[in-house]
């Protein structure tokens, strides 16, 4: 587990929150990304808030996703870090002549 990873696990054993079923943490995660992409479209695309719509931030959406994952990650062992270099790594060997 990364620093937040083990952060957040600790906040939810304090509070004794369990985590939640793999579908449910699925669910919040296609809800912030649909979030996220409401954000992208706002800021970058031809789509604007409402008036009384409040903008949500990049940053804000990203860190949501971020959140939910690091839920799914610790429900199953997995640390973020090495998941983020394996995918890094990956990448750059498939991808090294590629453009």
């Amino acid at each position: 587990m990364n620093k937040e990873q083990k952060e957040l696990h600790l906040w939810f054993r304090k509070k004794k929150w369990p985590y939640w079923k793999p579908q449910w943490i699925l669910a919040r995660l296609t809800e912030e990304v649909g979030e996220f992409a409401r954000a992208v479209n706002y800021e970058f695309g031809p789509k604007k808030n409402k008036n009384d719509e409040h903008a949500s931030g990049l940053e804000d959406e990203l860190g949501d996703i971020l959140y939910t994952l690091a839920c799914f990650a610790n429900a199953h062992g997995i640390n973020l870090d090495n998941a983020m270099e394996k995918s890094i790594k990956k990448v750059q060997l498939r991808d090294k002549n590629r453009f």
